[in-house]
């Protein structure tokens, strides 16, 4: 067998998870496994007898001529076994064929002595693959493995005399994987001259998705240890790519039992996307570096299960694969601990998310009055929002979709806000305007006079911000414009915008705060919906931690917590206290006290007033037969 001439460490990517794992870590993980699994179950219906499904890699399923009787290992455990492994590049997988003289140059090795049962040994094999001009032109590169009894000193060629069917399995990998082409953010400086610039990123149809290979530079192949029998008829469609019953073992007229290989399970589980290359003329050779180790069947079951679940979600054009690959990638590099302390928070964000836009929704549709409302306040937030969702748009790669339906949530509650307060109507220009239309934006009702100190507070609070706000936007804007590479003039727009207003967005919420100083009231606010917005939060401070965002949505989320300490300080001093006297020098107190001693004496006058007509009808009646006589 051929060696590897040379050895190179693989790229900087996830390996195994079993790998370097502290046992606290292992029983977490398979604690979110299982109950993953219970849930992918329950949903894809994989405890009901499937039918017989293709398998993976070219090798055939066989459940179709299986018997009923539960079907055992074709050989004993603590048999030795040999592990033969070629790279390919044959479809058919017809190596020793001699047909394709690539295949040839490409490296091979032999693992030797494999005690099928024992649980304490781990093979591993390094080296740098020389891709051939095949693979890197859209082909693609397999692993061949053949198992065989060290006892039997059989060969895996089938033109050897030693060749025997009966006594070698094989079972291919495929190296390469294929998923769409990933988007090329090629940016430059706006201001660059020509010779500066970037050549000019390929246009491409973006309904027609263009599918080349990757490679990932670690592969975990795992030999299942445990062997219990197997219902043949019943296997989980999820199993059955890695289950192979003996051919001359399957009788159904005879009802027989059957046998099955070793199972070798090809672990992708925490491979993720964003590890791999792309396999291209530009790549030449490439690391690669396979372990090989012992598994149980518990565990094999649990990684084939939720690993099926995910691929078909991936294949729902409606499901978006990068949520997967999220989760995948929370579950590798996120402490346990933490872990679980986020799927708690999430459930939590979204609880308190939906009762704040409920309970800010309610608020305002019963608001008629909008005294200390900033409706600039309302306004900006508009517009930043939409920005904002610009921006999570532009980057949607780096998103989570639970961060964009937020964030297109909000923006409708506070464009709805708005029509509570004002009208806005698309009216026709005078004559001679250059513009056909221009929007009118009037009030609902005629101002009170607490709504116009509110309107002049909020005018005063804007000029004040207006002071700060544009010059930073400005000199931001240029430096910006300078120093900084973008993909466009929109991108710039956008970017630019959004990274103002992460920086310094705590300034649109400024005149609110402005508001609630000059009226020494808070009243107006819907606290209910606040307490739920400051709970939201917190919430998303652990977000910030675990989910995947840009890195100034990330910022914008500490920043909020200043926003909303300032707005609870607001709330204890400005507390209702019914001794304060109001803008007219009324005091609640000593109002309540009269209304008491006014009710009180109201209700003496009346019951006197009953008791004196109850007297007088009774005089009345007694006079009444009198006069008949």
């Amino acid at each position: 067998m051929s060696n590897p001439t040379a050895v190179a460490q693989p790229a900087a990517a996830a390996p195994a998870r079993e790998e370097g794992t502290s046992m606290w870590r292992m029983l977490m993980n398979a604690a979110l496994m299982y109950f993953a699994t219970q849930a992918v179950l329950g949903y894809f219906g994989f405890t009901k007898p499937p039918t017989p499904a293709p398998a993976a890699d070219g090798v055939p399923s066989v459940q179709a001529n299986a018997t009923n009787v539960p079907a055992r290992p074709l050989w004993p455990l603590g048999t030795a076994l040999d592990v033969h492994m070629y790279l390919s590049t044959d479809p058919e997988g017809h190596f020793w064929g001699g047909g394709n003289g690539d295949d040839k140059s490409l490296p091979s090795w032999t693992w030797e002595g494999i005690k099928w049962g024992e649980w304490g040994w781990e093979k591993e094999w390094e080296g740098v693959v020389q891709i051939p001009q095949s693979v890197q032109n859209n082909g693609s590169l397999y692993l061949d493995i053949y198992v065989l009894p060290s006892e039997s000193h059989v060969s895996p060629d089938p033109k050897s005399r030693n060749y025997d069917d009966k006594e070698v399995y094989f079972f291919r990998k495929i190296l390469t994987r294929y998923w769409p082409k990933r988007k090329v953010r090629k940016e430059h400086n706006l201001l660059a001259g020509e010779e500066e610039q970037p050549e000019a990123e390929e246009e491409h149809d973006p309904k027609a998705q263009i599918i080349v290979p990757y490679w990932h530079p670690n592969l975990t192949l795992a030999l299942i240890s445990d062997t219990p029998d197997v219902q043949p008829r019943g296997i989980p469609v999820a199993l059955d790519p890695y289950i192979t019953l003996a051919p001359w073992t399957l009788d159904p007229e005879k009802n027989a039992r059957s046998l099955y290989y070793p199972i070798v399970y090809p672990n992708d589980f925490w491979l993720l996307r964003e590890h791999m290359t792309e396999v291209n003329s530009t790549t030449p050779e490439l690391p690669l570096r396979i372990k090989f180790n012992p598994m149980s069947w518990m565990k094999f079951q649990i990684y084939a299960s939720v690993g099926f679940g995910f691929d078909q979600q991936a294949r729902n054009p409606t499901a978006g694969g990068g949520e997967i690959e999220e989760i995948k990638r929370m579950l590798i590099e996120t402490n346990p601990i933490l872990l679980v302390t986020t799927i708690i928070v999430s459930l939590l964000h979204t609880l308190f998310e939906f009762l704040a836009f409920k309970n800010d929704i309610s608020h305002w549709r019963k608001k008629e009055e909008f005294t200390g409302v900033s409706l600039r306040t309302i306004l900006t937030n508009i517009f930043v929002q939409f920005i904002v969702l610009l921006y999570l748009v532009d980057n949607s790669v780096e998103t989570s979709w639970m961060i964009l339906g937020s964030q297109g949530i909000g923006l409708l509650i506070e464009a709805w806000k708005i029509t509570k307060a004002v009208d806005i109507n698309l009216v026709e220009t005078p004559p001679g305007s250059r513009l056909p239309y221009w929007i009118k934006v009037t009030d609902k009702h005629v101002l009170s006079e607490d709504e116009k100190k509110t309107q002049e507070y909020d005018a005063l609070a804007f000029r004040w911000v207006s002071y700060a706000a544009i010059p930073l936007l400005a000199g931001y804007t240029i430096y910006s414009l300078m120093y900084d590479t973008h993909r466009g003039w929109y991108s710039f727009v956008i970017t630019t915008l959004t990274s103002f207003v992460y920086m310094f967005g705590f300034v649109q919420l400024v005149p609110q705060l402005i508001i609630n100083w000059k009226l020494k009231s808070v009243a107006h606010m819907p606290i209910k919906a606040m307490i739920y917005k400051t709970l939201g939060t917190v919430v998303d401070d652990f977000f910030a931690f675990c989910i995947k965002m840009p890195w100034l949505h990330r910022l914008a989320c500490f920043r909020d917590d200043v926003v909303f300490l300032v707005f609870l300080y607001q709330r204890w001093i400005y507390r209702v206290d019914w001794k304060r006297a109001n803008e007219y020098g009324q005091i609640a107190v000593d109002g309540i006290q009269d209304d008491k001693k006014e009710l009180t004496e109201d209700l003496k006058l009346l019951a006197a007033s009953e008791k004196k007509g109850k007297e007088v009808q009774r005089e009345g009646e007694m006079e009444e037969p009198k006069k008949t006589r």
